[in-house]
C-alpha cells in the first residue's frame, strides 16, 4: 500500500528537490470518483486532458461529464511548479482552465486547487516555502 505523504528526498517532475511528496497512488479509484464529482459539480468543460502521470486517472474519472463546446480542462493530481500545466496550455487551442487535487505551490490564476498546502508545511529546502 502507498502512503499519500511520504518522506524522504524525491524528485519533482520539473526535477526539484523534494524532502517529502504528496503520493496521489494512494487515493483510491472511489477518491479520484468523489474528486471528479467536486470537479464536476462546479465547472462545465469540454475536453479533458490528464497531465502524465498523476493527472490521468483524474481525467479517466472527468471524461463522461465533459460537455463538447465548453472550455478545455487540464487536470493533474498534484502541482509543484505549475510548468506541465502551463507547457501543456500552449497546446490548446481556445478557452483552457485546470484543476488540480493538491497545490504545493501557488497556483496560475487559470488553475483552481481543491486543497492547497499552506506555507508553513513546506520546507526551505524545496525553494517553494
Amino acid at each position: 500500500m502507498t502512503d499519500l505523504l511520504q518522506f524522504g528526498w524525491f524528485s519533482s517532475s520539473t526535477s526539484i528537490l523534494l524532502p517529502w511528496k504528496i503520493d496521489c497512488d494512494a487515493l483510491s479509484d472511489n477518491d479520484i470518483e468523489a474528486v471528479a464529482r467536486l470537479i464536476r459539480g462546479k465547472f462545465v468543460f469540454g475536453n479533458v486532458i490528464g497531465i502524465p502521470s498523476g493527472g490521468l486517472r483524474l481525467q479517466q474519472a472527468l471524461t463522461p461529464y465533459s460537455e463538447p463546446g465548453n472550455a478545455t480542462l487540464i487536470v493533474d493530481d498534484v502541482l509543484t511548479t505549475g510548468t506541465p500545466m502551463k507547457v501543456q496550455k500552449t497546446k490548446v487551442h481556445g478557452p483552457v482552465f485546470g484543476v488540480v487535487i493538491f497545490a504545493r505551490a501557488p497556483c496560475p490564476d487559470w488553475v483552481w486547487p481543491i486543497f492547497t498546502v499552506n506555507d508553513w508545511a513546506q520546507s526551505r529546502g524545496t525553494g517553494l516555502g
